[in-house]
């Protein structure tokens, strides 16, 4: 086969700029470790590149960690929330305020960690080393659990947005904007919204799949939904439909105003690259993703692969969220000693600047930068 050189590289995904390397390692995270010999690639005679030097870094740390590190721990967190679910629908049986109060409480927050940490860790094939339970973890996660398609989750999570994180028009978080809202709608009103809007945009993907497709992804949806909407009227004792809806869209909503803004504190705002010009695989996720400090209820309910170690997460997709946070330090200083950024800021702080640059941030197409010199 023929030698292309590396800035050639960048060319091949639908006719877009892309990275060789960030296809093969996003198509990688449902493989696990299975292949850790993979990492290494290349001629040891031949000076690594940085980001090759890191995953070796990196690897080491995988390979002496054990497995209640590399998955259990996050498996534990997410059987947890699960085991929650049970006292949760007693609670909300209750007639006492404060009772039922606790009761909304723990499936909210069952729900979010469900949905967030386990759908996450799902899309990537974090939860287990096999392709095919993989896959229905997947399945289980994003479909049952989500009421979205766990086809159309992968696509748009795996395949856009790592593949092509900042990169505007494929993975530079645009199908969070919503330019035509004000700014305090948008931030604090529009995201208790999701709940509802997330299966009609999943219902709005599934034309363009097939029919069988379409069947099980609907009727997973409805497993879930139904399965909720059942257990609130025959365990709690919710006397009309409208009232068991009303608290299923409570327990949904409940965190879904700082999921939002996860979602675009951590890229928009940072640097933004053109399809037909981005950096190497490690400058672009430098200079495009943002740490936020840890927080134990963010880091328990969304995990920290999307809190306090996206950079880590977003350099090496298919660590769990324990593993993210176990590298995180060796990840921090070997950018720093390579005088690559490693950005970190303060969810108030972040906030602050959505609502006093949301016009320049969400509503204008941000500038593309131009990172000339660093490589």
């Amino acid at each position: 086969m023929k030698n292309v050189p590396e800035d050639e590289e960048d060319r091949r995904m639908g006719g877009m700029l892309v990275k060789r390397k960030v296809v093969s390692e996003c198509s990688e995270e449902m493989k696990g470790y299975r292949k850790e010999n993979e990492w290494a690639g290349g001629d040891e005679a031949e000076k690594e590149s940085l980001m090759m030097e890191l995953t070796r870094l990196v690897q080491m740390v995988v390979k002496e960690s054990s497995w209640w590190e590399k998955r259990g721990i996050d498996c534990s967190i997410l059987a947890a929330a699960f085991l929650c679910l049970p006292p949760a629908f007693l609670l909300l049986g209750s007639s006492q305020t404060l009772c039922f109060s606790a009761g909304m409480l723990l499936m909210g927050v069952a729900h979010a960690v469900i949905t967030t940490k386990g759908t996450h860790l799902a899309s990537h094939g974090a939860l287990s080393e096999s392709k095919t339970l993989g896959k229905l973890w997947a399945i289980f996660f994003i479909e049952i659990c989500s009421s979205f398609s766990a086809r159309a989750g992968v696509q748009g999570h795996i395949k856009m947005h790592h593949a092509h994180t900042n990169v505007i028009g494929l993975g530079d978080s645009s199908v969070w904007k919503v330019p035509f809202l004000p700014r305090t709608i948008y931030l604090f009103i529009a995201p208790l919204a999701v709940p509802i809007i997330t299966p009609l945009v999943a219902l709005a993907h599934l034309k363009e799949h097939s029919l069988g497709h379409m069947g099980r992804t609907i009727l997973m949806m409805m497993l879930g939904l139904y399965s909720q909407y059942w257990l609130l009227i025959h365990v709690s004792g919710f006397l009309s439909p409208l009232s068991a809806l009303l608290c299923m869209l409570v327990c949904r909503a409940m965190f879904s105003v700082p999921y939002i803004h996860v979602n675009i504190f951590q890229h928009i705002g940072l640097d933004m690259f053109s399809p037909t010009s981005r950096p190497k695989r490690i400058y672009q996720m430098t200079h495009g993703v943002l740490n936020l400090p840890r927080n134990v209820l963010l880091d328990w309910m969304f995990g920290h692969s999307l809190i306090n170690c996206h950079v880590e997460h977003h350099l090496f997709p298919f660590l769990s969220d324990h593993m993210c946070l176990k590298v995180k330090p060796l990840v921090s200083k070997y950018l720093t000693e390579k005088k690559l950024p490693y950005q970190e800021d303060s969810y108030l702080s972040r906030l602050r600047l959505f609502f006093h640059k949301y016009k320049e941030l969400m509503v204008f197409a941000p500038p593309i930068t131009e990172l000339v010199g660093v490589q």
